[in-house]
């Protein structure tokens, strides 16, 4: 279904000047209109007879404006911007802008991604993360800024929800204008080029949050050159009920120029931007027109071929790329190769589970633990790391929902049950089978639901330095940074213990087993306190707590058991003291 053609769609810079070439293969007559002396030039572009109008070597120059002025075959004339253009001058209105492909990456450019077993996401929202003041937005600038403080975090991956021009500055991103432009109140082209640079100098892998499951009803694309059947969107979209979702027009990715739309647009985010990976919103609503797993006399089988190839474009130009899809379903054929070839999908199921084995919400249906358990073991395609775990994201924290510590205690989110709920929650994230992922602010106790205007609050760090500095200390663990947590990083994962009862469970995390490889996890889903409460060990021997969520360390107000080590018998079984609301991480050294 491929439809690979050697025009250059865009505005080329060259050094004869520029080269224009739009796709419109209804339209009866196309122009440039160039702004030249403050005035709009008019300059009529030529047809391939294939639905492609260019004109070469045009006297411009990057930083100039331009549109496409369109006659319809009922003579009506439309002014577009460039479907491929790098840059508007607005969001919602303004002109496209010619760039020039001139950054100074000064070696950045070669950074190799985090491999994907070592990655720990922060899922972050640029017009939020660091605003400078309630009344503006924040910009790649001001991330920046904040690079160092996630890289002593540990965090070595971030995940930015989408930066394309959007319908409101101030948005989600996920009602994206133009596909190819970078959101000119987050700093635009450059902005964002200066980001994934700064990142890469530091170590910092960058995954950006991309939309191909709609357009936007009011973007340039609807009805580009005049056409359309059905009165529906045109050349960019299905013309039937294919065309329908609950947020815009779909594109019709059996359309090969539509098909390679979305190609060229994912293969500028690597070649130009050189960013590690992609995360592809809402795939289901892609591959199916109600978005239903089940419904398949509704499946779109072009999405899924289409979505392969995005993912062996990806991987071919980057290799090590981390390739993502929030499908919301258990489809298997999402990560695999036959599939549509994704390197992991967002477990949306997880967040819900420590939610409500936490007493947050309760499913009555089924034991609380019983959810754990299935997090534990289930994988797409038996390895650990087909799937992005979390305990909260910028869905689950908002949609009639809230932040994990607002929901533990609403009106109080910064309660001690919450300080340690919210602890527990990334305990479970950073040491279960998956790829991890935390929410901007989640390792400060940033309080209320996520929305696109409450700016995080970094006063937080320092009145919840101790809960930041449990992080960094999960997050070294996680990453085995002490040679002494190898299993975290590993492939297998085994249930110890489950106490429905009591809300105790275990498991073992390792790689290839043994003395510094076979980590333990202990968690205590309950407010109940035990003196001696006995596990069961894969090994004898003294086994090391590496981590105990409930140190006064971290806060002075958790009701901390001190215990550095336990015997373990030649019955394999230890007994432990834990505080409610607690975790433990233990191996051995010998």
């Amino acid at each position: 279904m491929g439809h690979r053609t050697n025009k250059h769609l865009g505005a080329t810079v060259h050094d004869k000047g520029v080269d224009f070439a739009v796709w419109a293969p209804f339209a009866k007559a196309v122009s440039l209109l160039h702004w030249q002396e403050f005035d709009w030039k008019e300059i009529p572009m030529a047809s391939d007879g294939e639905g492609y109008w260019f004109i070469k070597d045009v006297d411009a120059a990057a930083g100039q404006t331009y549109k496409y002025r369109i006659t319809t075959q009922h003579d009506e004339i439309l002014e577009k911007n460039d479907p491929y253009a790098r840059q508007l001058t607005d969001s919602d209105s303004g002109s496209s802008v010619i760039v020039a492909h001139d950054f100074d990456w000064q070696g950045a450019d070669e950074f190799s991604p985090v491999e994907k077993v070592k990655a720990v996401i922060y899922e972050l929202h640029v017009g939020t993360f660091n605003k400078p003041d309630a009344s503006t937005t924040g910009t790649f600038a001001t991330v920046v800024e904040k690079l160092d403080y996630l890289k002593e975090l540990g965090i070595n991956t971030i995940e930015l929800m989408p930066v394309t021009s959007m319908a409101m500055s101030h948005g989600w991103g996920y009602a994206p204008n133009h596909i190819f432009s970078i959101e000119a109140a987050y700093g635009g082209r450059h902005g964002l080029l200066e980001l994934v640079k700064a990142s890469h100098e530091k170590g910092i892998s960058v995954i950006l949050d991309v939309v191909y499951n709609h357009f936007y009803l009011e973007t340039d694309l609807w009805q580009y050159d005049g056409w359309s059947e059905n009165n529906r969107g045109g050349i960019y979209f299905f013309n039937d009920e294919r065309g329908d979702t609950p947020w815009g027009g779909r594109p019709d990715y059996g359309r090969p120029e539509v098909r390679q739309f979305i190609l060229d647009n994912v293969a500028m985010w690597f070649n130009e931007y050189k960013v590690d990976g992609l995360r592809v919103d809402s795939t289901i609503y892609m591959r199916n027109t109600d978005g239903n797993n089940d419904k398949h006399d509704l499946d779109i089988p072009e999405a899924w071929t289409l979505m392969n190839e995005v993912n062996e474009l990806a991987h071919k130009i980057k290799p090590g790329a981390l390739m993502i899809a929030e499908d919301n379903s258990t489809n298997s054929g999402i990560v695999t190769k036959e599939g549509m070839g994704f390197d992991a999908q967002w477990e949306v199921g997880f967040p819900h589970v420590i939610r409500d084995s936490l007493g947050i919400t309760h499913n009555d249906s089924q034991p609380a633990l019983q959810g754990v358990e299935w997090a534990l073991g289930h994988s797409y395609t038996g390895s650990a790391f087909d799937k992005v775990i979390f305990g909260d994201s910028h869905d689950t924290a908002a949609n009639g929902s809230s932040r994990l510590n607002e929901a533990t205690t609403p009106g109080n989110a910064e309660s001690l049950s919450a300080r340690q709920r919210v602890l527990l929650a990334s305990a479970i994230t950073l040491t279960a089978p998956g790829i991890p992922m935390l929410l901007q602010g989640q390792e400060f106790m940033q309080e209320g639901a996520f929305n696109e205007w409450q700016m995080l609050e970094w006063g937080k760090t320092e009145q919840f330095s101790g809960i930041v500095d449990a992080h960094k200390h999960l997050i070294d663990l996680r990453l085995n940074t002490y040679d002494n947590t190898r299993g975290l990083v590993g492939e297998h994962t085994t249930l110890l213990h489950r106490d429905d009862i009591h809300n105790v469970l275990a498991y073992l995390r390792s790689d290839k087993g043994g003395p510094l490889d076979d980590t333990v996890v202990i968690v205590n889903f309950g407010a109940e306190k035990f003196k001696n409460y006995e596990i069961p060990f894969p090994s004898a021997g003294e086994w090391i707590v590496r981590f105990n969520s409930s140190w006064k360390g971290y806060n002075v107000d958790f009701h901390e058991t001190n215990i550095r080590s336990v015997h373990v018998g030649e019955d394999l079984k230890a007994s432990l003291a834990f505080s409610g609301y607690s975790a433990l991480i233990l191996s051995k050294d010998s």
